[in-house]
Order: C-alpha cells, then structure tokens, then sequence
C-alpha cells in the first residue's frame, strides 16, 4: 500500500466515524471536492471498492479506546495486583477513583487500565483546568464542541449516550466539588458511561468505589530500572536497595527523583544524602508522612541544582499546563534562548521536567513545590511575564485561524493562557485586555462560544476607557447573537452604550445594534419588551449619532426599518429597502447581509416570496467570503444559511433547499435542533418518507432528552413529519400534530406564529390523499383566513384548494381562483394548481403536465400521487407509492370527468 499522508489519515478518520463528504468538509476546513478527491486515492491505496469497506476497514485498524492517554516513557514496573484491583472494581461498579497522596503513581496506572479496558472514551488531564472549566475540559478530550441553544453539557450528555465509553478524569483534587456534580449527571443521563478518577481525596458521589494506591511493592525493582536508565552498569546489594526505598516509603515519585542521581552519588552517596534530609522533616506533624518524604527527596534534589537552575526550575512553575520553549524563555528574558534550552535539558535528566514531543511540564506534585520557593515579589514578577507571553501567544494562534493546524496549539496551551488572565484584576491593562480578545477570538472559532462571551466581557473590565469597553461588549452581543441569544446579546450591547458616552457614533451603533436585535430576533422576554421601549432607544441613536459616518447610517437605517414593523410584524419595506442602499454605500458585506434580511423578511411577510429569495440569494453570495471564526460575521452566516432553505423551500425550489441544507459550509453543522428541522421538511417535500421519520424520531427524542429546550421553530418540521405519517395512514398523524404544538409551546394553534401555515398543509394534504373530504370546510376556512407567517401560505392554500375539489365543495372553482398568486409565487403550488384543476376538469393532460412539474421540483412523492389519478400510468405509480409505504390516493373526481 502507498503511504496515506497526514491529510489522508484524518480524512480516513472521519470515514471510519461514518461520516459525509460534507461533514468531514466542515470540520476539516476543505472543499467537498478536495474530500471526495481524498477518499477516492483511500479507495485506490487500500484497494477496496467502496465507501463502506473503507470505513470498516479503518474502523478494524483503529479499535476502540481511550483518547489522549499519556505515553508511557518509561516501563511500568510492579503494580500487578493493583492493576487488578482497579479493573475488577471498574467491572463492578460505574465510579472508581484512585487515591493516593501525590507521587504515587495514579496517573500512570490509571491510564495503563485504561488501555487495557479497551473501550472508547477519554482521558482528561484536570490540571490545567480551573474552576467552571470542567465540564468544557471533558468536552474537549471528546472532541464535542457547543451547539446552542443546547448547553455544553447537554451536547455532552447525548454524545455519551451513544454507546459504552471510559472518561478517566485524572488529577481531581483541587476540583472536587465541581467534578463530583459533573460525575454525578453523567453517571444518571449517561447508562453506558463508566468514570476512573485519581485523587488525593474520594469525590464523595453515592455509589463510588475507591481503590486506594499502596506503597510500591516492587520498589526495588523500579529502583533499578530507572537507576539502569542512568548507569547501564549500576548494581547494589539488594539491602542498599530495600533500604533506600523503605526510607523513600514505597514512593514511585520519589524513588525516581533518587535513582537520577545515583550516577553521580552511588547508592551509599545516596543513602548518606537522603538519611540527612529526611532526618530534618521527622519531626513535623500534620502532614501524610509520604508526603514528608516526597517533600524531602524533591527539597533534596533540588539542593543539588546550581543556582541557573533552581531559578529557571521554579520560574517554571508559573505553568499549570505546561510549555514550549519559547515560554520557558518568557520567564527568564536575561538568559540567552541556547542557554535556557540547556537548562530545560539538565531539569529533564534530573527527572524534575517531563519532555514530551516539543513541550516540558513539570508534574503536578513538583511544581507545586517549586512554585513555594518563589518569593512574593518573584511571583509577581513571573505572573507579568506569563501575561506577556500568553498575550504574544494568543495573538499569534488569533493570526493563523485563517490557516488550518491552528487548533492543536491553541489546546495544549489555553489552560495557561485562561490561568494567565485569571490572575489579572479587572482594571485597565493593556497587556490583560489584548489577552482577553485574543482569547474571546479563539475560544469563539474553537466553538466555546460561552466561554467566548465571558472573555470578551473580561476585555471591557480591562479596556482603557468605556469605548474601547463598548466595543469588546459588542464582540460579546455579536457571539450571543450567533448562538440564538438574544437577551443577552440586548443587554450587552445597552451597558455598550451605556460606557460610551465619550463617543456619539460608538453610543449610536450600541443603540442601533440593541433595537435591531430586540425586533430582529425576538425570542423569549424580548417578545415582552414594549414597543415604546425599542422607539425609545432607537430615538436615543439617532440623537447621539453624529454626521459622516455611513456604518452608523446603515445601521441607523436598518434599525429604522426593524424597529417600524415590529417584532410580531418584522421589517417595513419602504425603510428596508432604504436600509439596503444605506449599507450598500459602506461596503460592508456584514452591514449589506444584515440590511438584505429586513428587506427578505418585509418581502415574506407581503407574499413576495420570490424576491425575497432573492434576497436571500444574494446574501448567500455575499457571507462566502467572510470568516466563519469572527463573531463580527458569524450571526449574519448563520442567518443566511438558515433562510437560504426556508426561501428555496417557500418558492417551491425543492433542489435549491436540499442542496442548502446540505452545504458543507454551514456554519451550524449537524446541529439536531437547526439542521434536522431542515432536513425534515425537505426530506417531507421531496419524498424521502424514511429519511423523515427517521430524523424526526431522533429529533423528538433529543429534544425530550434534553428537557425540551425552548426551539419553536422546529414546530413545522414535526408538522411535516406528521404529514408523512398521514399519508402513510398508520395512526401517528394526530400524534405528531400534538407534538408540533407541544415543541411551540402554545395549546391553540393561533397563539404559534410559526405552526398554523405548514400545520394547516399537513392537514390539507393528507386528508386530499385519503379523501377525509368532511375536513374540507373547516381546512379550507383555516388556510384561506390568512397566516401570520407566509413562508408556508402557498403549500397551506394550494393542498386546500384541492382538498376543496376533491370534496366537491360549492366554492372550489372560487378557491382554485384565488390561489393563482400564490402560484405564481411558489413551484409546488402551481403544481398543485395544475393538478387540482385537472381533477375538477377531468382533463388527463393536465395531470400529466403537473406530475411533470413535480417532477422539476423533485417532489417525487407528488409525481407518483398525480400519476396514480391518470389511468395509463397507475400501475408504476403504485408501485412507486408501495416503496414509500403510501397506498394508492383517492382518485374521486378525476375519474368522474374522465
């Protein structure tokens, strides 16, 4: 087989994971083309003949385990009945956690049992990890970023609820609390999930079993491993060996501090060494004596360091989760980069630094006592190093999120870079308030996009004045904007305006901004907020704004529009349409994109479906370019996205919205409450009626799972899902109609904005195919009554004109008349009007021509509906409609005229 390349292999990764072209598109960062063109020299490489091969062989070669799992430098020696005991407990029980003082060995054994378990998981290094962090920190080894609305350990639960996995949550004493909640909810929403912790200290969670790490057992023989490392030719009588390990308790820790320097000392130099510092440390109390004699050996060995050393040894400390060498050189400007390179290489052969691949870190256990030799004033002076360093850092990592490789990087050091802001006080600070933007960025285009908020908030308290505040708080809205948060978004962007004061035009886009947003997205207690409150503050913007600024014109303008129609309303087209040639005189495709949706939306909401699909279109082309990882561009990408289906789908451009849904750029993913919606109503349109309900179920029981989350858009899609269970006439319909009002919240459907259209189509369309011809008039008064909501009003009227025919209803020919607009606005309505007139006229070629037209659109189902009307084509039509276990359509009237 020819070598797979580094791109290749993650390609091929994805594949064993079953993944699209289009999602492992997205998450690598390449085009779909450049996927396909991937797979396809996988296929040639490993000489198998399909996608699926492929996949089960990667799968095979790959196996189950546990990610992130430390490498093992060294040879476990001893530990064999432990071993046993903690796989034997693990069998048993859901929660074990290994005790132990620090130096004991927990770490290594844990994740030695855990490669031999085998089962898929993860290992999370607590360390680095501060206070809130956790949940994020086990997210991240899993690879499972936020998709809100969903919180972060929402989206966690259901990843862990897919299958059986280990989480070895290592290093849990300084998180105790924090992590014995966590554990808590995973162990009660996640079956099949079983933890292994390391402590100092039990978590204190019902049901766990503790495993508690004796001394070494085979002591001497590590002894002589790591001693043999050091001096190949090292012997000693085996009572110098039990000696020496007897007075180091067992320790692993310790017993490998002492044989890195059993080169220079000799067992009897090291027996000499060590009985006089141990002997200092005898008398305290208080204290574990195995922490009395790892305090000892690590003082011990760091006596024997020469000053250089000890300097750099405990400037180090300043690293929770470790460093490269470019950091190690931050903590020491006035030593030379070839001479701290030097002494990193004497720390790391004296055991008192670990070295992995181009990172050192110094365990746990040692850096906490190297850390207590700083003084006041060198911890302070090595804090403003370190915020240094972690600002440089992060505006390096902040510059390459255009290029791929970013993320690697940016993990191994956000620990540090996190704990370097934390130790800064919120007051103006340069340095603090470039870290804290640069972090905001990153912590944004890695998807933790709460985290984002917060440090964009941390920015405003260490911004030099309120507004550059103003302006960290408005990078803050623009993240809460992109995750469908509103409020909040409306109330950062107000204590915006609020702090810049100072400037006019920075208080006006504040104001603006807040009034766009509050009409724009009106979700939760916005729809709340009076419409004296938004005219207010939309008159406050237009008195702070001063002339000469086109950005504050067009965000001015747009506010203008949103705010004259409302939030039940949405956006006036006379100031929308000014809104537009406003932003269009700036340039900027944020600021265009944004006016372009008021103009969309004030187009949807008068029946003029196809222009705003235009619009729509136009916004699609306009978002192309812009950076997915900036908060500035990301609401307007996700906007766009998500009305680029629902305008393809209100025209009746069945193609456009499939292939929308199922772009590899979108930004939302696989999301289950964004992009399953989607995928459902296109699926219910197109004729994919086993692709529907299979996603309907999943979502449905994702929602409930997840404590039915407020997400009243997806109404329609259970709607339409219930649709094709009518159609298929096997008994689910009303329960899926109950299901849509239930995800909207409302126990009548005129109090659900987004529900009556498609919840009245659904209805009209299955009681056509089954001739539930009673239905007719109360249908029919319901869809020709008016919507609130236009996007569905064509499918909702033209189904309900038929319905009309089929029940041979006095006004039908009325009906059929009035719904000739909404042909002409929407393809899968003037399908319908042509089929619906055939069946009142009886004319066959008319049918004909509509099955065609459905056939256009890709409404496969339809075509083999109105196929199965016209005599000469109802046998394969049949056959069509059995594969999508629908019978046969009532033929009533049709049949009549013919």
């Amino acid at each position: 087989m020819n070598e797979v390349s580094a791109r290749e292999a993650e390609v091929l990764a994805a594949v064993a994971d079953h993944r699209s072209n289009a999602q492992i598109a997205r998450a690598l960062h390449i085009s779909v083309r450049t996927v396909e063109s991937h797979v396809s020299s996988l296929l040639r490489k490993y000489g198998v003949t399909d996608r699926r091969e492929l996949a089960d062989l990667a799968g095979a070669q790959r196996g189950p385990g546990v990610t992130g799992l430390p490498a093992g430098r060294t040879t476990f020696v001893g530990r064999s009945s432990e071993t046993t005991a903690v796989r034997t407990a693990l069998e048993q029980s859901r929660l074990v956690t290994l005790l132990g003082p620090g130096g004991m060995g927990k770490t290594r054994l844990a994740a030695v049992v855990a490669a031999e378990v085998g089962a898929a998981g993860a290992f999370v290094d607590l360390v680095p990890v501060r206070d809130g962090l956790v949940p994020r920190a086990v997210a991240t080894a899993l690879g499972v970023t936020e998709r809100p609305p969903q919180s972060l350990e929402q989206v966690l639960f259901e990843h862990l609820q897919q299958g059986r996995s280990l989480l070895v949550l290592d290093n849990c004493e300084h998180l105790v609390d924090e992590v014995a909640v966590l554990v808590e909810q995973l162990l009660r929403a996640c079956p099949e999930v079983t933890i292994l912790a390391t402590s100092r200290e039990r978590l204190g969670v019902p049901a766990e079993t503790t495993v508690l790490l004796p001394p070494l057992d085979a002591a001497t023989e590590l002894f002589t491993d790591r001693a043999r490392a050091v001096d190949p030719s090292f012997t000693a009588p085996a009572a110098d060996l039990a000696e020496i390990c007897a007075r180091l308790d067992g320790m692993p820790l310790a017993i490998e501090l002492a044989a890195a320097r059993i080169g220079s000392l000799g067992a009897d130099g090291l027996k000499a060494a060590l009985d006089d510092r141990l002997r200092l440390l005898a008398g305290g109390r208080g204290v574990d004596v195995r922490h009395r004699s790892l305090a000892a050996v690590i003082g011990w060995s760091h006596e024997l360091l020469d000053d250089q050393e000890r300097l750099l040894f405990r400037r180090l400390s300043i690293y929770v989760g470790g460093f490269d060498l470019d950091a190690a050189c931050a903590t020491s400007p006035e030593l030379g980069r070839s001479e701290v390179a030097d002494l990193l290489g004497r720390l790391t052969d004296k055991s008192l630094a670990v070295r992995r691949g181009s990172r050192w870190r110094l365990l746990e256990t040692i850096r906490e006592f190297a850390r207590e030799q700083l003084t006041d004033d060198e911890l302070a002076i090595a804090r403003d190093r370190c915020l240094r360093w972690a600002a440089d850092t992060a505006a390096v990592l902040e510059s390459r999120l255009d290029s791929s490789g970013w993320q690697p990087p940016y993990d191994e050091v956000a620990g540090d870079l996190r704990a370097a802001l934390a130790s800064t006080a919120a007051a103006p600070d340069p340095a603090a308030h470039r870290l804290a933007r640069s972090l905001g960025h990153l912590s944004f285009a890695r998807r933790e996009f709460l985290e984002s908020v917060d440090h964009y908030r941390s920015a405003a308290d260490r911004a030099a004045d309120g507004v550059a505040a103003a302006l960290d708080l408005r990078s803050a809205a623009d993240a809460t904007l992109a995750i469908s948060d509103a409020e909040t978004g409306v109330r950062l962007l107000l204590d915006a305006a609020e702090r810049s004061v100072a400037d006019g035009n920075v208080r006006a886009r504040m104001l603006a901004l807040a009034v766009i947003a509050m009409n724009r997205y009106p979700t939760g207690s916005l729809y709340d907020v009076p419409a004296e409150r938004s005219e207010l503050l939309l008159r406050q913007a237009l008195g702070s704004a001063r002339p000469g600024d086109p950005q504050v014109d067009a965000l001015l303008a747009t506010a203008q529009a949103w705010d004259h129609g409302g939030r039940r309303v949405g956006a006036d087209p006379e100031l929308a349409q000014r809104a537009v040639d406003a932003a269009r005189r700036t340039g900027d495709p944020v600021l265009i994109a944004g006016a372009l949706d008021a103009q969309t939306v004030a187009a949807g909401n008068s029946g003029r479906l196809r222009d705003a699909r235009s619009y729509a279109v136009e916004r699609m082309r306009l978002i192309g370019p812009l950076p997915r990882h900036d908060p500035y561009a990301a609401a307007e990408i996700i906007d766009a996205f998500h009305v680029a289906p629902t305008t393809a789908a209100a025209v009746g451009d069945l193609p456009a919205a499939l292939a929308a849904v199922g772009s590899a750029d979108d930004p939302v993913g696989d999301h289950p409450y964004i992009s399953l919606p989607r995928l459902i109503r296109v699926c219910a349109l197109t004729g994919q009626f086993d692709a529907c309900v299979e996603h309907a179920d999943a979502l449905w029981e994702r929602w409930r799972n997840a404590g039915a989350p407020p997400v009243e858009w997806m109404a329609s899609a259970m709607s339409l899902a219930g649709m094709v269970h009518g159609l298929r006439d096997d008994g689910l319909f009303e329960v899926w109609q109950a299901r849509a009002l239930e995800v909207s919240r409302c126990v009548e459907l005129e109090d659900a904005p987004w529900l009556p259209a498609p919840y009245t189509f659904a209805r009209a369309r299955v009681a056509v195919h089954l001739g539930a011809v009673q239905q007719a008039p109360d249908v029919a008064r319901r869809a020709f009554a008016g919507f609130g909501e236009r996007w569905w009003e064509p499918y909702a009227r033209a189904a309900a004109a038929e319905l009309a025919v089929v029940a041979g209803l006095p006004d039908a020919p009325d009906l059929l008349a009035a719904i000739a607009p909404d042909a002409a606005q929407n393809d899968w309505a003037a399908a319908c009007l042509l089929r619906a007139t055939a069946r009142s006229s009886g004319d066959l070629d008319a049918l004909a021509q509509a099955a065609e037209a459905f056939d256009h659109i890709g409404a496969h189902f339809e075509r083999a509906a109105t196929l199965a009307l016209h005599p000469t084509q109802a046998t394969q039509a049949h056959a069509d409609l059995a594969a999508l276990q629908v019978a046969a359509p009532s033929r009533r009237v049709v049949e009549d005229g013919a």
